[in-house]
């Protein structure tokens, strides 16, 4: 699992490195943490296993536990080598957000807002990080590297991790003002999107009206 995530990261820095060079920016590559149980991640504290993977944007690492592929088969009914590939390519999307200045700004309004606006606003930035791993994909496909059923596979995954549908599946019931990431509906049309046009300017969640 270690070396498949090495290639799927290898594979998106390849891509973004084309994405700003193109707009005439310099894309600087986030590292990559793998651990098991538990980690320590510098300026983003303590996390464990059921935190999940995720992107610390004071150190610009993305954090993996690897068991966490695993349960995203086992337990939420996402197998796949690119159900996995598209969790990589999200927490890069977020760095690619740490970068452009995204996550800066939204860690500095929170401050100022209540939770539900906080959470309102956080569904828009996974939704753009979403919307950025189909970006990721888009290119992947150009290259050939996408097999028949790679892109239903992630779509399944951005479905089968839906803030509605994890809801339903743990407590039965859903409490939309709790989302932070968004229902299974958007995050699968957001990659979509993303996947489609192959643009990232097609990713401003935060003008969107409809989510």
């Amino acid at each position: 699992m270690g070396r498949f995530v090495a290639v799927v990261l290898a594979e998106t820095e390849d891509t973004w490195h084309e994405i700003f060079r193109a707009a005439g920016q310099t894309y600087q590559e986030p590292k990559l943490v793998l651990f098991a149980n538990s980690v320590d991640a510098a300026g983003c504290g303590f996390a464990s296993a059921a935190s999940g993977p995720f992107y610390c944007p004071a150190d610009s690492k993305v954090y993996l536990d690897t068991a966490f592929f695993r349960e995203l088969s086992n337990r939420f009914g996402a197998p796949g080598d690119f159900a996995d590939a598209y969790v990589v390519a999200h927490e890069v999307g977020h760095h690619v957000q740490n970068l452009i200045g995204v996550l800066p700004k939204f860690h500095q309004m929170r401050q100022r807002m209540s939770p539900a606006d906080a959470n309102a606003m956080s569904v828009r930035v996974e939704l753009q990080a979403d919307c950025f791993a189909g970006v990721w994909a888009h290119f992947s496909q150009a290259k050939g590297l996408l097999e028949p059923g790679d892109l239903e596979e992630a779509l399944n995954a951005a479905r089968q991790i839906g803030d509605d549908t994890l809801q339903k599946r743990t407590q039965g019931y859903v409490v939309p003002e709790s989302f932070n990431h968004g229902t299974s509906e958007q995050r699968m049309r957001w990659f979509r999107k993303g996947f489609d046009g192959g643009r990232v300017d097609a990713c401003d969640t935060f003008s969107a009206d409809r989510l």
